[in-house]
């Protein structure tokens, strides 16, 4: 059960939005973000999709084609996919080269543990000469934190994938093969300084391992899936909520992620981000926008101006110094 309940004390998103005289609306399509799935080979305890081996939830080729379809008529600059863990669908790889053909630059947000899976071999391979960006989870350098957000042995297999990444190039100096990492607080607490953070893993994982990276981003925890979960059982499903509004800064609303961003399901519904996706707050006049169900340039219409629909959750990516897929924000 999804729990976005919070303490009535905490105004609503949409009455601080009011307070700041602040109104949100999509100004440009830049990014497609497509989320193939909820198939995983790991169950995090953090995941807000509540990925896992046996979830079920995954787009056919058919929805792919239809996915495609759309990018070409939105024209956007970059194709973001994510799961559950992307790389697992059978129609990645399809999308990865029609997508890279179309001259977008392709985001892989891969679990790296996935890479190590059987069958996976000549993935990093593909992705490499299709020179795709990986932006990949890694919660911290340390092997206790990563085992206990994401499970037995999922420290050493990422490892292990950032050394094969290293070795084709990506990362490397001179290399043009991205690969960026993300943190996210183990407990319910925002993230500290990214730019702290960052030089932190640098230091560690070339210390330790003699492994590089281009960039970490610091991702703030939404009380959404099983973190809810998680909040609930530590008793902290009402603290973290009052510590999120209470660190509200307004500079973040000129550079939140929806407002340049569209989200689509693995069903191919459209949403404003992917917490919206999760919580099933479809866009749509009337009727929820499916792809297939009306012209691609017509939904690609309505788009650009639409008024952002937001919500409680909306206050993971406004606390501190904000938060959004591709890190801090001010």
């Amino acid at each position: 059960m999804l729990v976005t309940q919070m303490d009535s004390q905490i105004p609503s998103f949409e009455e601080r939005l009011r307070l700041e005289d602040a109104q949100l609306r999509l100004a440009n399509l830049d990014t497609v973000q497509v989320n193939v799935g909820r198939l995983c080979n790991q169950a995090c305890i953090h995941c807000h999709v509540e990925a896992g081996p046996k979830r079920t939830e995954i787009m056919d080729r058919c929805m792919a084609e239809l996915t495609l379809k759309f990018a070409r008529a939105a024209r956007p600059t970059t194709a973001d996919i994510t799961g559950g863990a992307p790389e697992l669908n059978p129609s990645f790889r399809f999308m990865v080269a029609e997508l890279s053909c179309m001259g977008l630059h392709v985001i892989d947000r891969s679990n790296l543990t996935v890479l190590c899976e059987p069958g996976m071999e000549d993935l990093p391979e593909f992705l490499a000469d299709n020179q795709v960006e990986i932006i990949a989870s890694m919660p911290c350098y340390t092997e206790k934190n990563v085992d206990t957000q994401r499970g037995r042995g999922v420290y050493q297999k990422s490892i292990a994938a950032l050394r094969i990444l290293n070795d084709l190039g990506y990362a490397r100096e001179g290399s043009d093969l991205v690969l960026n990492l993300v943190h996210n607080p183990l407990g319910a607490d925002l993230p500290g300084p990214q730019d702290e953070l960052e030089a932190d893993y640098k230091r560690e994982l070339d210390a330790r391992f003699g492994l590089s990276f281009n960039h970490l981003y610091a991702i703030t925890n939404t009380q959404i899936g099983r973190y809810a979960q998680q909040l609930k059982r530590s008793g902290e499903n009402e603290t973290y909520p009052s510590l999120l509004s209470k660190a509200f800064n307004p500079t973040s609303l000129h550079n939140l992620m929806c407002l340049h961003q569209v989200s689509v399901s693995w069903d191919g519904y459209l949403y404003n981000c992917d917490f919206n996706q999760t919580l099933n707050i479809r866009l749509g006049n009337g009727r929820a926008f499916r792809l297939g169900e009306m012209p691609a340039e017509e939904i690609v219409n309505h788009l650009v101006g639409r008024a952002i629909t937001t919500g409680q959750h909306c206050y993971a990516c406004t606390a501190g110094t904000g938060s959004s897929c591709t890190g801090t924000l001010v």
